[in-house]
C-alpha cells in the first residue's frame, strides 16, 4: 500500500490556495459589457425565463451538471464521527474526483445536523441548487432513513455511495465470479462479517441479482444477526436468520461466498478451508482487509479474491461507479438513482470485464496478462471506457424506467459529447504513472544532493515508481535529509569523489568509445569526475536503467554528455525534444523546443518523424501541424517557405501520418476556423491539431512557457527523443512534481523493449 507521510498530506491541502477545490467562471467577464451580461442587468433576463419555466434553469444554470457532496462527519472513512469540519477534506476529494473521472462539478456541504430530521430537511432545501446530491460519510442506521426520505421527496438523482458504490461494484464482481466457477447465483451459500450501511445494502442489490435470503447469513461486531437481536435497524433485521448456529465457522462450512465489510483480520485462515469448492472472499476492509490476499491464496488456491487494495487483483474500488452513474442520470435529468439504473451499471462494469482489454489499460498497469477471468473480474479504474460503458447504460435505463426527463436519440453523439467533457488530459500521467509502479527502474539522477531531487527521490520510493540513485555528496545528502525529515531508505547514493574504482573503469569504456573523437584516457578520466558523465556511464554500463539530469544546469550543458557517452539511436540522425501541454482540451504536444536552435526543413522532417512516435507511446495518435505565421502561402517569407517544403517532405516520408501545413497556431488549434476556412486540410476532418512542430527553438520555447505561466496548461517535460537509451533532460529549476512526472515517463521509456530511448 502507498506509504503517505503526515507532513506531505497536510502540506498538499495547506499550499496556496488551501483546499483541493475553486471556483472558475465559465464565461468572459473581461470587459464592462461582460459584467453587465453576468450580473446586473443582464442577468434579470434568465432569472424572468426561470420564473416562468423553472425547467429553463438547466438551460441557463448549471445545475445540470452541478452535484452537492453533502454530510455530517458521523462516518468519516475509518474515522468514525470526527465532525461536519473534519469531513470536509474528504468530501471536497469526492469532489476531484467527480471531475477528474467524469467531468462533474460538485460543490462540498458540512451540515452541523446528527439529528435524521434536521438533515433530511437541510438536503431537501438544497434541491434548487444542484441537479444531484452525493450522500457519503453518515452513519448506520441513521443514513438508510435519511436516504429513503429523501429519495422518496427530492426530484433530483440522489445516492448514499457508501452504500450503493460498493454494492454496485461488487455485484459487478460477483456476477463475473460465479459465471468463472460455474455456479448459479439463486444456489449459493453467503456469509458477510459487517451489517453497516455498504452490508446491507450490498445484500439488498444481491437480492434483486438472484441471491436468496434464506441463504444469507450476517455477522456484525456483537455476533450472528437473529431475530431476537433488539439492538438493530429494520433493514438490518431483515437479514436475520433462524439457523441453529452462532459462529462463523459453523456458518462457513459449505459456503460459496465470503463477504467482509468490516474490520481487518476478523477471518482466520483455516475457516477458508470450510468453504466450499472454488469459494468467492470479498474482503474489502481496508488497509487492512478480514484475512490478508497472500494468506488466503495459499490456503485455498481455487479462491477466487477482491479486495479494496490497489496493490491485489480485484479491486474493488466505487470510483468505477459513482462519477459514471451521476453522469448518466444528470445527462437525462433523472429524478432519481433507481434500482433499474444501479443494475444497468452492474452489468455494464461486468460486461466490460469480458471485453478485450485496451492496450493502454495494459500499459498503465504494466500487465499484458489482463484477461477475463479469476484475477480480473471488474475493469480497472483508469480505464478509459468507463465513461462511455456506465453512463449511456445508466442513462437508457433511467429512460426505459420513466424517470428521465430528457431523452437522448443520438447515443454516438452522446458518447462523443461525454469524451469531450472529460478530456484525456485527465488521465495520460495517471496511466504513465501506473505502468511505472508496475515495474519499477533503476534511476540515477546526477544532481542528488539538491532538496528537490532528493524530495523526488522519498516520492519516487514510496510510490514505488523508481529505484533512485543519488550521485553527489554523502553527507550533504544526509545532512539536507535530515534537516527536512526525508526518509531516503530504499534510496542508493553515490559519492563519486570515493568511486575511484568505479571513474577508472567507467573512463576506459568513454576512452574506448570516444578515442577516435578526440578522448585520451586522460581527458576521460578527468571527465569522470563530473557527474554528467558519471550518471551517462552507468547507464551505458548497465548499472542503472535511464538518467535524468539538467536541474541545475542549462539544457546545452546537460545534454552534451549525454550524447557523447549514449548517442543517438540506431537508425536516429538527430534527437529532438517534446513538452506534452495537459489542457482542459486536450493533451497537446510541443516539438521542438529545446535542441534543434534553426533546424532545416529536411531536419525539421526528423523532427517530424520523433515526435510521431512518441505521441504514439503516449497512447494518442498524432495529428500533426507545421507552425508558421502564415496559412498555407498567405504570407511570404523564409520561415514559412521552410514549414511549407517540411511539409511536403514529411508528407512523402510518412504517408500514413496525418499532417498538414504551413499553418498558423490558431488555426491548427481551432477546429472550426480549419472546417470553415480550409476544408481541404485533412485536419479540418478530424478535430484539429494536436502536435505542433515548430520551425525553430525560439517560437517553441515562447510558447510552451506561456501556456505553462498564464495558459492554465501543465507542462510535461522536455522529453527527450532519438537517444538510444533513456536520457531526459529537466527544466532548469523544476519542481518537485515536475521530477517525478520526468521519472515516472523515464522509467516507461526504459520498460520498452531493449531499454531503447523515446
Amino acid at each position: 500500500m502507498l506509504k503517505i507521510n503526515k507532513q506531505d498530506a497536510l502540506d498538499y491541502h495547506s499550499r496556496t490556495p488551501a483546499g483541493k477545490i475553486e471556483v472558475v467562471p465559465t464565461k468572459p467577464v473581461s470587459t464592462q459589457l461582460d459584467l453587465a451580461l453576468a450580473y446586473s442587468p443582464g442577468v434579470a433576463e434568465p432569472c424572468k425565463e426561470i420564473a416562468a419555466d423553472k425547467d429553463a434553469v438547466y438551460k441557463y444554470t448549471a445545475k445540470g451538471n452541478l452535484v452537492g457532496v453533502i454530510s455530517n462527519g458521523t462516518a468519516v472513512l475509518g474515522l468514525g464521527n470526527i465532525g461536519p469540519e473534519a469531513s470536509k477534506p474528504v468530501m471536497e476529494g469526492k469532489g476531484v474526483l467527480f471531475k477528474k473521472f467524469a467531468g462533474i462539478d460538485c460543490f462540498d456541504i458540512e451540515i452541523d445536523a446528527t439529528d435524521p430530521d434536521e438533515f433530511i430537511r437541510i438536503v431537501k432545501s438544497l434541491e434548487p441548487t444542484f441537479g444531484g446530491i452525493n450522500l457519503e460519510d453518515i452513519k448506520a442506521p441513521e443514513c438508510f432513513r435519511i436516504e429513503t426520505a429523501l429519495r422518496e421527496q427530492m426530484n433530483i438523482p440522489l445516492m448514499h455511495d457508501d452504500q450503493h458504490g460498493t454494492a454496485i461494484i461488487t455485484s459487478a464482481a460477483l456476477l463475473n465470479a460465479l459465471e468463472v466457477v460455474g455456479k448459479q447465483i439463486e444456489q449459493i451459500q453467503l456469509v458477510v462479517s459487517g451489517a453497516g450501511a455498504a452490508a446491507i445494502s450490498c445484500l439488498r442489490l444481491y437480492l434483486a441479482l438472484g441471491v436468496r435470503r434464506e441463504n444469507v447469513v450476517v455477522f456484525d461486531k456483537d455476533g450472528l444477526i437473529t431475530s431476537a437481536r433488539t439492538d438493530l435497524a429494520d433493514m438490518q433485521l431483515f437479514f436475520a436468520t433462524e439457523r441453529p448456529i452462532s459462529t462463523m465457522a459453523e456458518a462457513l462450512e459449505g459456503a460459496d461466498m465470503f463477504l467482509g465489510l468490516s474490520a481487518g483480520n476478523v477471518l482466520a485462515p483455516e475457516l477458508l478451508l470450510k468453504m466450499a469448492a472454488d469459494p468467492i472472499v470479498f474482503a474489502l476492509a481496508n488497509p487492512d482487509p478480514e484475512i490478508g490476499y497472500e494468506i488466503a491464496m495459499a490456503t485455498r488456491p481455487d479462491l477466487i479474491m477482491a479486495t479494496g487494495r490497489t496493490d491485489h487483483p480485484n479491486q474493488v474500488n466505487n470510483v468505477l461507479g459513482f462519477p459514471y452513474i451521476f453522469r448518466g442520470a444528470l445527462d437525462v435529468r433523472a429524478t432519481e438513482i433507481n434500482e433499474e439504473m444501479k443494475l444497468a451499471a452492474v452489468r455494464a462494469l461486468s460486461e466490460l470485464a469480458k471485453e478485450a482489454v485496451p492496450e493502454m489499460v495494459n500499459r498503465a498497469y504494466g500487465d499484458n496478462t489482463l484477461s477475463f477471468g479469476r484475477t480480473y473480474l471488474i475493469p480497472k479504474p483508469l480505464d478509459p471506457r468507463l465513461i462511455t460503458t456506465v453512463s449511456p447504460a445508466v442513462a437508457k435505463a433511467a429512460m426505459d424506467s420513466g424517470v428521465a426527463r430528457v431523452h437522448i436519440t443520438d447515443w454516438a453523439g452522446y458518447e462523443d459529447d461525454i469524451r469531450a467533457r472529460l478530456g484525456v488530459n485527465q488521465k495520460l500521467m495517471n496511466r504513465i504513472t501506473s505502468a511505472a509502479r508496475s515495474n519499477p527502474k533503476r534511476v540515477v539522477f546526477a544532481e542528488g544532493d539538491t532538496y528537490k531531487t532528493l524530495k523526488a527521490a522519498q516520492i519516487l520510493r514510496e510510490e514505488g515508481i523508481a529505484f533512485p540513485i543519488l550521485l553527489g555528496n554523502r553527507n550533504k545528502i544526509e545532512r539536507i535529509a535530515a534537516e527536512t525529515s526525508l526518509d531516503l531508505e530504499g534510496c542508493e547514493i553515490i559519492d563519486i569523489v570515493r568511486e575511484e574504482a568505479k571513474r577508472e573503469e567507467y573512463a576506459e569504456l568513454f576512452y574506448q568509445k570516444r578515442q577516435r573523437r578526440g578522448i585520451t584516457i586522460y581527458e576521460g578520466r578527468r571527465l569522470l569526475r563530473e557527474r554528467n558523465y558519471f550518471g551517462a556511464m552507468m547507464l551505458e554500463a548497465g548499472h542503472a536503467d535511464a538518467f535524468i539530469t539538467g536541474l541545475s544546469k542549462d539544457y546545452g550543458k546537460s545534454i552534451v554528455p549525454a550524447l557523447q557517452v549514449i548517442g543517438v539511436a540506431e537508425g536516429a540522425k538527430r534527437v529532438a525534444s517534446m513538452y506534452i501541454i495537459q489542457h482542459k482540451k486536450g493533451p497537446f504536444f510541443f516539438a521542438d523546443t529545446t535542441v534543434n536552435i534553426d533546424p532545416s526543413a529536411e531536419e525539421m522532417v526528423d523532427i517530424i518523424g520523433l515526435t510521431s512516435r512518441a505521441v504514439k507511446f503516449f497512447d494518442a495518435e498524432p495529428r500533426v501541424a507545421v507552425i508558421s505565421y502564415s496559412n498555407f502561402g498567405s504570407n511570404p517569407g523564409e520561415l514559412p517557405d521552410k514549414a511549407r517544403r517540411a511539409t511536403e517532405l514529411a508528407k512523402a516520408r510518412y504517408p500514413e501520418l496525418l499532417l498538414d501545413g504551413e499553418m498558423q497556431a490558431n488555426t491548427a488549434l481551432n477546429h472550426e476556423l480549419l472546417q470553415e476556412q480550409y476544408p481541404f486540410s485533412p485536419l479540418a476532418a478530424h478535430g484539429g491539431a494536436n502536435t505542433l512542430i515548430f520551425p525553430n527553438v525560439i517560437s517553441g520555447n515562447i510558447a510552451y512557457k506561456v501556456l505553462q505561466e498564464i495558459g492554465g496548461a501543465e507542462v510535461i517535460g522536455p522529453v527527450l527523443m532519438g537517444m538510444r537509451k533513456p536520457v531526459h533532460i529537466l527544466q532548469l529549476g523544476a519542481s518537485v512534481r515536475e521530477i517525478v512526472n520526468m521519472t515516472a515517463i523515464a522509467v516507461v521509456d526504459a520498460q520498452q523493449p531493449g531499454n531503447k530511448g523515446l
